[in-house]
């Protein structure tokens, strides 16, 4: 039995059409998409349509709810802020209503149970916590302590946009972060020890690992002596011409809308690094809020002091197209 899961397309439709065109050479069994289909690059619409087409599994993430919370008491606290929220209105304005309606009827939270394999579990983040992802620099005690009421071996997240293949062990002893969890039971002397194998495909649309490449996983059942829990990951990337996708942030009126968050969501895309997270620690560092003094003006500062725009600019396709 064998598994393709795919997470974090983020409407990046040349990078789906890439990985797509590899399954037809792998031929998974089945294909699982674990979150975030939109909102990133500017093709969601048309990543709603493919992946519906395909008749994939599909378990929503935190940027569908971004979209199906706006304009709701449900919204994220200032989405409603157009300046810093321009792209979330750009995409809502040409969400179609069965769009819409095809994103909430997924579910947040699956685990299958195939038959000759063993449980597995796959949400977007953590259960019940799509915004919270799990990181390769984590110590063990503080991933088992999130993963306490994950009761399945195998357990399969996204979110972070880096592909993880890790096995954490919780033993009684271990005297860590479990220690204080409130479902108290597993704490007890007679605790049994507490294994989870974790994986992360990686993000098809926006990879922030620093390779420019479509990534995904491919899952497949073998006996527990092969691999705890009864599944063995195996990483995948594909290479593609990003060049579409970057010419359609201007094409589409996205970057303009979006403002500085399209503009970074652009950069992670030439870079395969976390942008956003590099503009606001370097406000932070400064004293800046961006939310708080001006998006647009503390990120114009950013472009003339950081430097940064000119690393992009030196590595952006579209760029070294034009002076190639």
């Amino acid at each position: 039995m064998k598994l393709a899961i795919l997470a974090d397309i983020h409407g990046n439709l040349p990078a789906l059409e890439a990985v797509t065109r590899e399954l037809e050479r792998l031929q998974p069994d089945y294909v699982v998409v674990d979150g975030d289909l939109i909102n990133g690059v500017p093709f969601s619409s048309e990543v709603i349509d493919r992946i519906g087409e395909l008749d994939w599994v599909v378990v929503r993430g935190n940027h569908e709810f971004y979209l199906l919370d706006l304009g709701t008491a449900r919204a994220i606290p200032g989405s409603d802020d157009a300046e810093r929220w321009g792209q979330l209105h750009w995409l809502y304005d040409r969400i179609t209503p069965a769009q819409a309606a095809y994103l909430a009827m997924l579910p947040d939270d699956r685990t299958f149970y195939l038959p000759g394999a063993q449980p597995l579990r796959i949400t977007h983040g953590l259960p019940g916590r799509n915004r919270v992802g799990l990181y390769r620099s984590q110590p063990d005690d503080k991933i088992a302590a999130e993963l306490a009421d994950v009761h399945e071996a195998t357990f399969v997240t996204a979110h972070t946009h880096v592909q993880i293949d890790r096995h954490v062990r919780w033993s009684p002893e271990a005297n860590g972060e479990l220690s204080t969890h409130p479902h108290g039971d597993m704490h007890r002397p007679t605790a049994v020890i507490r294994h989870w194998h974790i994986i992360n495909p990686g993000s098809v649309g926006l990879p922030l690992n620093q390779r420019t490449t479509a990534q995904f996983a491919l899952l497949e059942s073998v006996d527990d002596a092969t691999e705890r829990g009864g599944w063995r990951a195996q990483h995948h990337e594909v290479a593609y011409d990003r060049r579409p996708a970057l010419e359609s942030f201007s094409t589409s009126g996205m970057l303009e809308a979006g403002g500085p968050i399209s503009s970074l969501f652009y950069w992670e895309l030439v870079s395969a690094e976390p942008e956003i997270i590099y503009f606001y620690r370097w406000a932070y560092d400064r004293g800046l809020d961006p939310d708080r003094d001006g998006l647009r003006e503390v990120f114009q500062r950013y472009v003339r002091e950081s430097g940064r725009a000119e690393v992009i600019r030196q590595t952006d396709p579209l760029h070294t197209r034009l002076v190639g």
